[in-house]
């Protein structure tokens, strides 16, 4: 038997799958024949079996560098439920069971181990590594390693040279969901990969709609949005913990049946949040961008960020959740400008508590600025949304709108605006540069605040000079205008606007600028895709999931680790009768079929049989 025809037997009987997902089986082949693999494939491709099935196939011990604990834990749970020996070794250990799991792993006892890049030169780790056939060293979210990337780790600066220190080099695989060509060029020389298999299966996800709704009251907005989506699943993404807490509790005020999750929360109290939310006892989850990494649900209708995050890398990475049943999903961002002071707030302390030189600090910061104007851009300026975020990462789109996104359906149009970023600067300068963005929008569009009417702003000369515009278009021509350097942004938690490198030129208006603006009042309903989908029992479905989700709790595991909502719903499309019909089933292999699969058939056999 070759290695792919032992692969092919191993994704059938161990994980219950026929074939390969795209992308799946050449990264699979290229690892197998002892390559090392550069791989972006984005959420929900697959990226787990790439590397778990050659490790059950190849002799020796597999290794996996991964920086969140709640991922190797649901890994590794996986792993154990289709019969694969696994074990992660991180902080959440105790020392003992720490050193029991080192000894275990001495003595051969696991194929593949799940690590914490801090662990890696640790002494005792070190010394179970020089002993241990490690036949492949996997680095999942490698956009880590990288000062380029939006989640730097210092710790993944330690990978090269724990593997330059092993006896015998093992292959080397490096897995992300999100890469710019920088960050992917950054992996590769920092991991010391050696003529990689290379590959990208292709950022588009054709079936989520992208929207941006630019409102005052975002509360409004999120209840808005949920209402349209009532009777789905889905998660909200929050900046802090504090906002998780706050959106959460108005969220139940209004009768929505919502859970929270952060990681200032106890461990039981997170575990409890996301087995309602995985198991549908919750539709709604409020999160920070602690939630959701190898949380394997597959029915998320909708992903909302009722915050902008730091970068594109991350939006795409946590909307990416939506959708990864192949059904029609919506991506929401509530933008409001006090995002990017919060955001600027975040970067310049993140880097605090991570032990950098001055150098690298400022370096890494810089980065982080230039990766959240570009955030920025995405969510301030009209045009398509999937445009912007497939050309960001390297892609370009065959057509430049792509009708599935709100910058394609609001109405929009290119104008000449010289005479309005003239005036514009105008206010920028007679304001001194001591006010922000909003209040320059508001003086330029006549409000009669009391705070203008207070500071008598409103004797200015530029005061109402651009009332047709209103305040919304307004405040898209100053995020234009900052873009194209005509105006800046002062750094601290509340920025002030002020005349940048090319305000002089814009005031005498001596080249045309043109904008396209659209008015965004109210927000466009999605319009989605239609595609055919298997017919599906509901009844049985309930049923299916009621039985899932009584063994998890006997278990102490998510439903999900038990069979995924895809298996559940194909074998409510399938509806087998047969230990042989189970195993056609997508996921149920021989082991959770000799576990489970004469309990999921009773529940179908009894139910067709009423």
């Amino acid at each position: 038997m070759t290695a792919m025809q032992a692969a092919r037997r191993t994704l059938s009987d161990v994980f219950g799958y026929d074939s390969f997902r795209p992308g799946q089986e050449s990264v699979v082949s290229a690892i197998l024949s002892g390559r090392d693999v550069m791989a972006v494939m984005p959420t929900g491709a697959g990226k787990s079996m790439c590397y778990q099935i050659p490790a059950l196939v190849l002799e020796g011990i597999t290794l996996v560098v991964s920086p969140l604990i709640s991922l190797m834990r649901d890994q590794v749970s996986s792993l154990l439920q289709n019969g694969v020996r696994a074990a992660y070794l991180n902080s959440s250990l105790t020392s003992r069971q720490y050193m029991l799991a080192l000894d275990n792993a001495k003595r051969g006892v696991y194929k593949i181990i799940y690590v914490a890049p801090e662990r890696l030169l640790t002494r005792s780790f070190l010394d179970f590594a020089m002993q241990a056939d490690i036949a492949q060293v996997v680095v999942d979210e490698a956009h880590c390693v990288s000062q380029w990337g939006q989640d730097f780790r210092p710790g993944y600066l330690d990978i090269a040279p724990f593997i330059a220190q092993l006896p015998r080099r093992p292959r080397v695989s490096a897995f992300t969901a999100t890469a710019t060509e920088s960050v992917k060029k950054d992996i590769m020389r920092l991991l010391e990969l050696r003529q990689p298999y290379a590959v990208t299966t292709g950022f588009d996800r054709p079936n989520l709609f992208f929207e941006v709704r630019r409102e005052g009251n975002r509360d409004l907005a999120l209840l808005r949005f949920l209402k349209e989506q009532q009777g789905k699943s889905g998660i909200v993404y929050c900046g802090t913990r504090k906002g998780v807490e706050e959106v959460t509790g108005m969220l139940v005020q209004n009768r929505i049946d919502a859970v929270g999750y952060h990681a200032g929360m106890g461990d039981e109290e997170r575990m409890s949040a996301q087995e309602d939310f995985v198991s549908d006892r919750a539709p709604v989850i409020v999160a920070t961008n602690a939630f959701g990494m190898g949380i394997d649900k597959s029915n998320v209708s909708f992903v909302v960020h009722y915050n902008m995050p730091k970068d594109l890398e991350s939006y795409y990475q946590e909307a990416g959740r939506a959708g990864r049943d192949g059904e029609d999903a919506v991506c929401c961002l509530l933008y409001q400008p006090s995002d990017v002071h919060l955001n600027t707030f975040l970067i310049d302390h993140a880097q605090e508590n991570m032990q950098l030189d001055a150098e690298t600090q400022k370096i890494v910061t810089d980065r982080a600025k230039e990766r959240l104007k570009q955030m920025t851009y995405y969510a301030t300026t009209s045009g398509c949304l999937r445009t912007k975020i497939l050309s960001y990462f390297g892609e370009t789109p065959e057509n430049p709108r792509c009708g599935n996104c709100s910058g394609c359906m609001t109405a929009a149009q290119e104008r000449d605006v010289t005479r309005e970023a003239g005036r514009i600067v105008a206010c920028v300068l007679a304001l001194g540069g001591k006010y922000g963005k909003a209040l320059t929008a508001k003086v330029l569009a006549g409000s009669q605040s009391e705070r203008i009417r207070e500071r008598q702003l409103d004797k200015l000369t530029v005061f109402g000079s651009l009332k047709a515009e209103g305040e919304e278009n307004i405040r898209l021509m100053i995020d234009e205008l900052i873009i194209d350097e005509v105006l800046e942004l002062t750094d601290g938690q509340y920025p002030l606007l002020k005349a940048g490198p090319r305000a002089r030129e814009a005031l005498l208006g001596d080249e045309p600028i043109r904008m396209t603006i659209a008015h965004r009042d109210a927000a466009p309903a999605p319009r989605l895709r239609v595609t055919a989908k298997p017919n599906v029992d509901k009844a049985l479905l309930k049923r299916l999931n009621r039985l899932r989700r009584s063994i998890a709790e006997e278990q102490h595991v998510p439903p999900f680790i038990i069979f995924t909502n895809a298996t559940i719903r194909d074998m409510a499309v399938k509806c087998p009768r047969t230990r042989a019909q189970m195993l056609c089933v997508d996921g149920v292999g021989e082991r959770k079929m000799d576990r489970y699969g004469d309990m999921f058939l009773r529940v179908i056999r009894e139910y067709l049989e009423e």
